[in-house]
């Protein structure tokens, strides 16, 4: 037998602001607000309704003319997903739950089919950001993999039995803490593992502790092409890819059983290569009519990975080369050293900064774990690490059901009115954990240069954790010191302390912010020029009221409730609204209570523009006025 085997890896690098959880604009990404939203329209959600179309018969004979826009009807709609493996980052999965469900619905459908037909799931597992596991201490490895594996419970309903590994990056200690999780096998490389005979069938580790686990390793020369040699534009060269042993003797087959593993970016279908996963279908369909035609049966029988594994144990033990990653030819040096690895060929490696941005993140983690510690040992009634790791059973939410899990873990009070301010310090100290697992997605070292969007996005995790730990004053100093070590070698370009200072942290306070888009959209929907106002801002609450004016001049008075559903944090501002469309001015203070909370104190008001609003906020502003507007704001 031929088994067949076509993997695709869903990830898209992180995007979101971590202050409101919302994804900013992205022009480069345009037509689309975003890359996630560009990505899952020319790629995730075609794949989840792959098309067929056949040209029409002409009346009097064949075509003469091939024309792509001939008359051609709807023949087929496939979901991908139910015929590949795959897997999906969990922080992709954050994302398409929120904005792009039907799509989430077709990965987990997929998935759901696929046990219902081969008895094993075509959704495979994978740590919860995407890091490189054989850089991270065993207890953050542990996490990432606990984390990764209750989200992947959550979602698809079952147990994992496979195990991606962010860019195929594997270690030792990496196989065996799969392995203490119960897990059932990897996807490797052929060129991570010594002593198989390439017939691509599943492959035996065995740690030195004694635990197990199956490697699948994949056809290196098929997924090149495939990615890069143009083997998506020619269905039939992908088919007959697909069924290399074709021409065998069935006894052979019998004797000799061979597996062809096809494991590439999900993303090269559709997104790097428009079109792709017509031809993905295509292929499929040809591999499928091939069998049928088959006098015994067929040659190639299409499963996924799951189920290669179970019917085919291995029983060839192989050597792990440790460690090794799919995209670094120096183990993993690629995400921490000037190791040569970068995507530019033509310029001379100059990715020095690569190491001392590991360094400055992991100092700042270290001193975030153990404010985490020593905080949160006085507050759970559990071991705080243990409570970290059952994080994972709701990290993916909010609101309620973060605030029920962490009162769950608090140690009893004898007075329940005591407990608001510890549930309220024990929710932040989880989302400093989580922020400071955040710090090492491994985007941030893969490209060439310092100053991209994967680092600013780290740094601003970094800034996320200044915040959460209470401890900016202390840390802040030591961490952009640090930071300004990481530049390219030419010192022409900005260092990473500059990209922080710069890019990273927010520009104006962010509960401000969010409250004057609040008032914004409150003074809209008071003159009934939008619908109501909504009841959340990305990840804030909205509580608004109004206030009766106190001047002479044609203001909007609003008082503004903000409760942050991540950290429990709850605020209230004072705001003040002026003026309508571009020319919009407001003015927000923040309440604060007095010492004896009789009453509430303001701070100075802060002036925002429509343009520092959130952008649903300036949007909405904008669109209600956007026909008699003047120009002279441009």
């Amino acid at each position: 037998m031929h088994w067949l085997v076509v993997h695709q890896h869903l990830y898209q690098p992180p995007r979101e602001d971590p202050w409101m959880e919302l994804v900013p604009r992205e022009a480069s990404a345009a037509p689309d607000h975003d890359w996630n939203a560009r990505i899952t329209r020319e790629c995730y959600a075609r794949q989840a309704a792959a098309e067929r179309w056949v040209q029409h018969k002409a009346a009097h004979g064949p075509s003469a003319v091939i024309d792509p826009d001939a008359r051609a009807g709807l023949a087929q709609v496939v979901n991908l997903y139910a015929w590949c493996s795959f897997d999906v980052g969990p922080t992709l999965c954050e994302w398409l739950e929120r904005e792009a469900p039907d799509t989430m619905r077709a990965m987990q459908q997929g998935d759901a089919a696929s046990v219902a037909r081969w008895g094993h799931g075509n959704a495979m597992a994978a740590p919860y950001h995407h890091v490189i596991l054989p850089l991270a201490s065993p207890r953050e490895r542990r996490t990432e993999i606990r984390w990764g594996l209750r989200d992947f419970q959550r979602r698809f309903r079952r147990e994992a039995e496979g195990f991606w590994l962010p860019e195929c990056a594997v270690d030792e200690a990496t196989l065996d803490a799969l392995a203490d999780e119960g897990l059932r096998f990897v996807i490797l490389a052929p060129y991570q593992v010594e002593g198989h005979d390439g017939r691509g069938l599943p492959l035996r580790w065995q740690g030195s502790g004694g635990r197990s686990l199956t490697i699948l390793p994949y056809d290196g020369s098929l997924a090149g092409d495939v990615a890069f040699g143009g083997l998506l534009r020619n269905a039939e060269a992908l088919a007959s890819r697909f069924t290399p042993f074709r021409d065998w003797p069935r006894e052979q087959l019998a004797r000799e059983p061979r597996a062809t593993t096809l494991c590439t970016d999900g993303e090269t279908f559709g997104h790097h290569h428009a079109g792709g996963e017509v031809t993905l279908l295509d292929a499929l369909r040809r591999v499928a009519e091939r069998n049928g035609t088959a006098s015994q049966g067929p040659q190639t029988l299409l499963v996924n990975a799951a189920t290669l594994v179970a019917r085919v144990p291995a029983t060839t033990t192989v050597r792990l080369v440790s460690p090794s990653a799919w995209s670094c030819a120096h183990g993993v040096e690629r995400w921490r050293s000037n190791c040569g690895c970068r995507l530019d060929g033509n310029r001379p490696p100059q990715q020095g900064w690569r190491g001392p941005l590991r360094d400055a993140l992991t100092t700042l983690a270290e001193r975030a774990h153990a404010q985490y510690e020593h905080e949160a040992r006085s507050l759970f009634a559990t071991d705080p690490w243990a409570v970290r790791d059952a994080y994972g059973e709701v990290v993916s939410e909010d609101g309620d059901t973060l605030e029920t899990f962490v009162r769950a873990q608090l140690r009893p009070m004898a007075d329940s009115a005591q407990e608001a301010q510890p549930l309220l310090r024990a929710r932040e100290l989880l989302e400093l954990e989580r922020a400071t697992l955040r710090l090492f997605t491994s985007c941030a070292w893969f490209f060439d240069d310092v100053d991209r969007i994967e680092v600013r996005q780290v740094l601003r995790y970094a800034a996320r954790v200044l915040e959460l730990s209470g401890q900016t004053g202390a840390w802040a100093g030591p961490l952009v010191d640090a930071l300004r070590l990481a530049r390219h070698e030419s010192h022409h370009g900005p260092s990473a302390a500059d990209v922080f200072l710069h890019d990273a942290l927010p520009d104006r306070d962010v509960g401000m912010r969010v409250a004057a888009g609040a008032a914004a959209l409150a003074s809209l929907a008071d003159a009934e020029r939008v619908g109501p106002l909504p009841d959340r801002l990305g990840v804030y609450d909205l509580v608004v009221r109004p206030e009766a004016a106190t001047d002479k001049i044609e203001h909007s008075h609003w008082h503004v409730a903000l409760h942050h559903r991540r950290s429990g944090v709850r605020t209230q501002y004072h705001a003040t609204v002026r003026g309508r469309g571009a020319a919009m001015q407001l003015w927000i203070a923040e309440r604060r209570d007095t010492l004896h909370q009789q009453s509430q104190a303001q701070t100075r008001a802060e002036q925002f523009s429509v343009h520092e609003l959130p952008e649903l906020a300036a949007r909405s502003v904008l669109n209600a006025s956007r026909s008699d507007d003047t120009l002279t704001a441009l």
